[in-house]
């Protein structure tokens, strides 16, 4: 998530999310965090692109986010491993939404961080 959050070290104000309140409370742009479909003993973060019926790109070719998921990625795209490697994440793995980075400087994260 470099540039805007380091791997290790960052400390963040999350609000946890029930299963039913993930759609109702994250929207595109946002920060959430999320077990990895990749490795479920891994907590990652990445920044919320697409909802469920949402049309996304993968160079270039249209996808769209099935019903029950979120397309997710990274903002240092070089080297994320977000929806791009393992394709969308379903909403029971959210387990909430990153409000601010408490340390090592305080910042307030909206929408239009994107």
């Amino acid at each position: 998530m470099l540039p805007t959050l380091n791997a290790t070290g960052d400390l963040l104000l999350q609000r946890p999310l029930s299963k039913r309140a993930v759609l109702t409370n994250i929207g595109r742009g946002e920060l959430v965090n999320f077990i990895s479909p990749m490795n479920p003993k891994v907590l990652a973060c990445k920044r919320v692109i697409g909802l469920p019926g949402d049309r996304v790109f993968l160079n270039g070719v249209p996808l769209d986010v099935p019903p029950g998921h979120l397309w997710l990625e990274g903002d240092n795209q070089n080297v994320s491993v977000d929806s791009r490697v393992y394709g969308p994440v379903p909403l029971a793995l959210v387990q909430g939404k990153i409000l601010a980075r408490v340390w090592p400087s305080f910042i307030w994260f909206k929408k239009s961080d994107a």
